[in-house]
């Protein structure tokens, strides 16, 4: 991100947007093991076809899936292969904070149990 422009930022802004939300995770999620068609993108997310749509709609108009219509159905796909590697960066930055606090807490409760119950 060295010396973007402000309306580059916008996009990538946008970009992280359309990331922001937990349907649309959960339905890169399920595209993650292959191709799809709206109706089963929308069974695996337990959300209506209509509700799927839109957010397929919204991720494409960014370029994270790909659409194809084959007969009546429409099929989406990853059209950015990147977007998983962003997930698991930020997933594992996520599982290692969680860790550490995990640990700090084990610490705490350590130092707890070690020391006598004080008396008044």
């Amino acid at each position: 991100m060295q010396q973007l422009p402000p309306d580059a930022l916008e996009h990538v802004a946008h970009y992280f947007r359309t990331l922001s939300e937990a349907t649309r995770l959960r339905i890169l999620n399920v595209l993650g093991h292959g191709e799809m068609s709206v109706g089963d993108i929308a069974e695996q997310v337990d959300s209506s076809v209509a509700n799927v749509s839109r957010h397929l709609a919204q991720m494409a108009q960014h370029g994270l899936v790909a659409r194809e219509s084959r007969g009546s159905s429409a099929y989406y796909r990853i059209a950015d292969p990147a977007v998983h590697e962003l997930c698991d960066l930020v997933c594992g930055s996520i599982a290692r904070r969680f860790e550490d606090v995990a640990n700090t807490r084990a610490a705490f409760a350590r130092t707890a149990r070690s020391k006598p119950a004080s008396r008044r």
